[in-house]
């Protein structure tokens, strides 16, 4: 790490979370004397800065392939200016508002050289100076305080071992009142930052003094452990054995009873977590609850719509014509309670034309209300779903992360409770993957006479965050729920949907694998499976990268998912004179290989779930440029990690997709990730074929498998309890 001292030139760039580069005009370093008196590049995380602002700046010089030769900031502090020049440049910066050159000249004709100094430590000098008003004054004496307080927090918290980024993320937060706060409990920063996390501060209290059994870090503790049960089971609460085990592992070490009971007592006295029997709840998703409670509450004892059954009848009849279709029974109940009723629910396995009535509802409310597209929003938790429903319905769609605008740098949704979306109607497909945070989120930022329709297979995996939320509705028997059961997608033979069915009634018919060629099974186990799907997808290496997917229950094992992508790279995509390479976090991956997308990157409009293909690696740029489905983005080091191969995917990443032929392995030694509610997502993936390789015992075993399907989760009973107290 090198020192320099100089000057900003000007701020070339600045990001939302206070990323910038910089031009920096260097007056002395310890690097090389070449450096003296040039004007350089430096990057990284700066606050409260401006042009003309003297620093000192420690970082390391590298040369990018593309911007030439940059220092790369780890650290800086401001320094004070001394000199004529310096201090006219710093009072007539746009740090000092109203200020200017004139007034800075007068300042330092009457303080000289030492004018900073002079003004912090006796403000009232200020006075003194005749060109200055009242409120010139009070600018500098405010602007110099807060420039001297966050300098010296940035750099107490650098110094306990925060980078610059986190730092100036925790100032941004607390401002003056940082020092008090990490003064009185450092783990104060995990609980209100969404980017620091427990084993961060953890380890920079522990590096600071703080014993293994101080309360304030078993209680920061606690909340981890409850936070990572809830990721790793879906679970919106703990009891206290689950609790107490998970604590072990979070904090390494065993703390006495006593200890663990009191703090638990003080975290529900603070309101952190919520008791109720003997069980434990995060006031994240007890809050969550009691808005879904409250806001469906609210719909469903307004006033329900009356229009004559007549007039319905007629709009039905003239969509029947317009699409040529004839509506059962089910689906024109469907439609109609969706005129009638303020909420609805509308459920289905595959092929039992959900999408159709979301196209046929959408059609009839801009008919009957003259509406225009901006009123309706067609929302689902994923991309590929989100882009499936436009593609079926025709209709602009959405995913809920972007219809609520959601900042990925603050972790915030911008459409909330303050700031409402003006739409009139919301249809949510795929309300299976509706987790409990993400429910409330949208309901914040809907008003509250919204119609609002959620549409789904309650069949299908939950939500890979926790919370059950459609099952939990449907089971609460208190809201309208219409059940789509006729089947009309391919053919009401489907093999695939009989299948599906019989995997929900726990009895596998295997007289349907092989009589057609829509559902096959082909013997395998652990040892020969991959000569078997070598041979399978021999058959399919010629057809568009999404027509066909590998799905696989797990990561890990002899037949995980990372070794067959690997198996699968080099059958589909092998390596080739003609094609780059590039190594990320252990993984090879060059041109042409299938990739999937693992978070949500909305300024892109690619989101968890998508596919693409990689069309260039650079590696002197160290880029990788990735077209999914015609959206061409290029990925560099700081995101990297947001793509994986995706020559095999898990099932739990295929919610919300579709794709022509689908292949699942289904093998014992997947274990306990053999169970009911996964197959059956994976097997209604498949539009036209279905190929399941491996053994039939462990199919059955998975299919009689219900015990990951029950998430302890407490929104039905809360809807139970309100309307029982009613």
């Amino acid at each position: 790490m090198n020192k320099f001292q100089g000057s900003i030139s000007k701020i070339i760039f600045k990001s939302d979370n206070n990323y910038m580069v910089l031009l920096f005009k260097v007056l002395k370093n310890d690097l090389d004397n070449k450096y003296n008196n040039k004007t350089i590049t430096i990057t990284g995380y700066f606050y409260d800065i401006s042009e003309e602002l003297n620093l000192e700046v420690v970082g390391e010089m590298q040369k990018h392939a593309k911007y030439g030769e940059q220092l790369n900031v780890s650290s800086y502090q401001r320094i004070i200016p001394e000199d004529k020049n310096s201090i006219i440049k710093f009072f007539s910066s746009d740090l000092f508002k109203g200020i200017g050159e004139a007034k800075a000249l007068k300042i330092y004709e009457k303080l000289g050289d030492d004018a900073v100094k002079i003004i912090k430590e006796n403000p009232s000098v200020l006075k003194e100076i005749e060109s200055l008003s009242l409120k010139n004054i009070e600018t500098i004496k405010n602007k110099l305080t807060e420039l001297s307080g966050s300098s010296d927090i940035i750099l107490k918290l650098t110094d306990l071992g925060f980078s610059v980024k986190d730092s100036g993320l925790i100032y941004k937060n607390y401002k003056e009142e940082t020092l008090n706060i990490i003064d009185s409990d450092l783990y104060n920063l995990y609980y209100d930052l969404d980017k620091i996390s427990f084993s961060k501060v953890d380890l920079i209290a522990k590096k600071n003094g703080y014993l293994r059994d101080d309360k304030r870090r078993v209680k920061a503790g606690i909340i981890a452990s409850m936070e990572t049960l809830a990721f790793e089971r879906g679970d919106t609460y703990s009891n206290i054995l689950e609790i107490s085990n998970m604590l072990k592992i979070i904090i390494n070490y065993e703390v006495s009873e006593s200890l663990f009971f009191k703090c638990l007592e003080e975290l529900v006295s603070s309101l952190k977590i919520i008791k109720f029997a003997d069980n434990y709840q995060l006031m994240t998703y007890y809050e969550a609850d009691d808005n879904i409670v409250k806001r469906l509450t609210y719909l469903q004892n307004k006033n329900d719509l009356v229009y004559k059954k007549d007039e319905l009848d007629k709009k039905i009849l003239k969509l029947e014509k317009e699409y040529h279709i004839k509506y059962d029974t089910c689906q024109i109940e469907a439609i109609k309670t969706a005129f009638l009723k303020n909420f609805l629910i509308i459920t289905g396995g595959p092929g039992t034309g959900k999408t159709t009535i979301i196209k046929s509802i959408v059609s009839m409310y801009q008919d009957i209300f003259h509406v225009y597209e901006d009123d309706i929003a067609l929302l689902a938790p994923t991309g590929r779903a989100s882009k499936r429903i436009m593609e079926a319905t025709l209709y602009k769609a959405s995913t809920i992360h972007r219809f609520l605008k959601w900042n990925k740098d603050t972790n915030r949704f911008q459409v909330n409770e303050r700031n409402k979306s003006l739409v009139k109607l919301v249809i949510v497909d795929e309300a299976s993957m509706l987790d409990t945070t993400l429910f409330s989120s949208l309901l914040n930022g809907l008003k509250y006479d919204i119609k609002l329709i959620l549409v789904g297979d309650s069949n299908q995996l939950p939500s890979v965050s926790p919370g059950n939320v459609l099952k939990d509705l449907i089971d609460s028997d208190i809201f309208p729920v219409i059940k789509l059961n006729k089947l009309y997608r391919q053919s009401e033979k489907s093999n695939i949907i009989e299948l599906a069915y019989d995997i929900n009634i726990e009895d596998i018919n295997y007289k349907l694998f092989n009589k057609d060629d829509d559902l096959l099974f082909y013997k395998a186990d652990s040892l020969n499976l991959k000569d078997n799907l070598v041979t399978i997808l021999n058959r399919y290496r010629n057809l568009d990268y999404l027509d066909y997917q590998v799905m696989a229950p797990m990561y890990k094992t002899l037949n995980g998912i990372n070794n067959l992508n690997k198996m699968m790279q080099e059958l589909l995509n092998p390596k080739s004179s003609n094609k780059n390479e590039i190594v990320i976090y252990d993984v090879l991956y060059r041109e042409g290989d299938k990739v999937l997308q693992l978070v949500n990157m909305p300024d892109d409009n690619i989101y968890n779930g998508d596919i693409g293909i990689i069309l260039e690696i650079n590696n002197i740029l160290k880029e990788v440029t990735i077209d999914f489905d015609s959206n061409i983005v290029t990925f560099n080091s700081s995101n990297f990690q947001n793509f994986t191969l995706g020559y095999v995917i898990s099932i739990h990443k295929s919610q919300g997709s579709e794709f022509k032929t689908v292949i699942i392995p289904i093998l014992k030694e997947y274990g306990r990730m053999l169970y009911k509610k996964l197959i059956y997502t994976g097997v209604t993936r498949a539009k036209s074929k279905l190929i399941l390789l491996g053994d039939a015992k462990a199919l059955d075993y998975g299919v009689k498998n219900t015990k990951e399907d029950n998430r302890k989760t407490n929104l039905s009973l809360k809807i139970k309890n309100r309307y029982s107290i009613k």
